[in-house]
């Protein structure tokens, strides 16, 4: 038999006709256009049922008032300016430190093995960083910023303290507030005798100190001013916006840089991204030019990656503003009557006051929420508009 005869034929596979393949292609775009399209309608329906329960509820008085039990007298004042300061605060951490981290591991990569090992490993924690769930970063900033590892005190009473002033409060036989300067914290009591000034308002004035069984001036001006030897004071204190403490305490600066650790990763990796999307042609004709390497990050590969850059502060603002199981964690507290007047103030955030309403039986409150829920919206809508803003300006700059 000839070697031709030993050979069996090749079974060929018949190849898949052009139009199969066409509806195929067909199939998979109506795929995604239905699927696109029931995302779409859900978040109109979501959007819908939100603005027809919220929007009776807006009002000037709800934007200006604080918490209340009574459903008609209630508000978001406290938690509105909580959440500005602290996403404020937070942002102005988050984008040097995240920018400045993505440029050193972007443009300054070392050339010794060593330092690469690091660098790889570093690199390989900011990736998985992303992806930690954020109450893991509320016990995290509990434990370092909250009480700095428990190495610099307590908050209750901090090793350091800038821009406060701390009084002696008696209460006068007039009924007013008469208040003695002391010189910290832990200043001994002031002890009432001839001789003692205290401030009435604005204004010092020597005290008028009488014996127990003394009588009363008939001048209402003195008895203003009128103190009984054996009275007894209260220590206070007075902060100024710019107060800091260490230990930091459970105030909006604790929240900000937990919040930071929550969305640095998402500045770094899109930082990094936006970096390696520079052609390298613009770093080597820089160089060329005899431009040190930091002059080439400065005037050249910065400006072309800004709107990259500014797409992930976008995406970590929006993050941070949405956030409430951290700051649940730092705050401590869900309910606060009072704006925060300083860094180291206690606060409360909109999706906490959010939570607090929809938890409540009484539709009424349910109203509530959905009108807080609209605010909320507002805020991120107007964060992000401020920054594509600034992308766009600086783009058109660099361009």
């Amino acid at each position: 038999m000839s070697p031709a005869s030993d050979q069996r034929p090749a079974q060929n596979v018949a190849p898949q006709s052009g139009t199969f393949r066409q509806n195929l292609d067909r199939t998979f775009v109506v795929f995604c256009i239905a699927t696109a399209s029931v995302s779409v309608a859900i978040l109109i329906v979501l959007l819908t049922a939100i603005f027809v329960q919220g929007i009776p509820s807006l009002s000037w008085n709800f934007l200006t008032s604080p918490p209340s039990p009574d459903t008609t007298e209630a508000g978001i004042s406290p938690a509105l300016y909580g959440t500005i300061w602290v996403c404020s605060a937070c942002a102005l951490f988050t984008l040097p430190i995240g920018v400045g981290t993505a440029i050193l591991l972007e443009e300054f990569k070392p050339s010794s093995r060593a330092t690469r090992v690091m660098h790889g490993f570093v690199q390989l924690n900011i990736t998985n960083l992303a992806g930690v769930p954020s109450v893991v970063y509320g016990i995290i900033g509990l434990t370092a910023f909250v009480s700095m590892f428990g190495m610099l005190g307590s908050t209750s009473d901090p090793v350091f303290e800038m821009g406060v002033r701390y009084y002696d409060q008696f209460l006068s036989e007039g009924d007013r507030a008469l208040l003695v300067p002391v010189s910290g914290r832990n200043a001994p009591e002031t002890v009432v005798a001839d001789g003692l000034t205290a401030l009435l308002g604005d204004q010092r004035f020597k005290v008028n100190v009488l014996s127990e069984n003394a009588p009363l001036p008939t001048d209402a001006r003195l008895q203003a001013v009128t103190l009984r030897s054996d009275a007894e004071a209260g220590r206070i204190s007075r902060k100024a916006w710019y107060y800091l403490q260490l230990p930091f305490g459970r105030g909006v600066l604790a929240g900000a840089l937990t919040l930071m650790l929550v969305v640095l990763p998402i500045v770094i990796v899109s930082t990094q991204e936006a970096l390696r999307g520079v052609p390298d042609s613009l770093r080597e004709a820089a160089s060329g030019l005899g431009a040190t390497r930091w002059q080439v990050v400065w005037n050249v590969t910065l400006p072309a990656s800004i709107p990259g850059i500014m797409t992930g502060a976008i995406l970590a603002t929006s993050r941070a503003i949405g956030e409430a199981a951290p700051v649940l964690i730092i705050a401590g507290i869900v309910y606060i009557a009072s704006a925060p007047g300083h860094l180291m103030d206690d606060y409360s955030v909109m999706p906490l006051q959010i939570y607090n309403w929809a938890q409540r039986p009484q539709k009424d409150f349910h109203a509530l929420a959905a009108s807080g829920i609209i605010v909320l919206l507002v805020i991120l809508l107007s964060f992000n508009a401020v920054a594509v803003f600034v992308r766009q300006r600086l783009q058109r700059a660099s361009s």
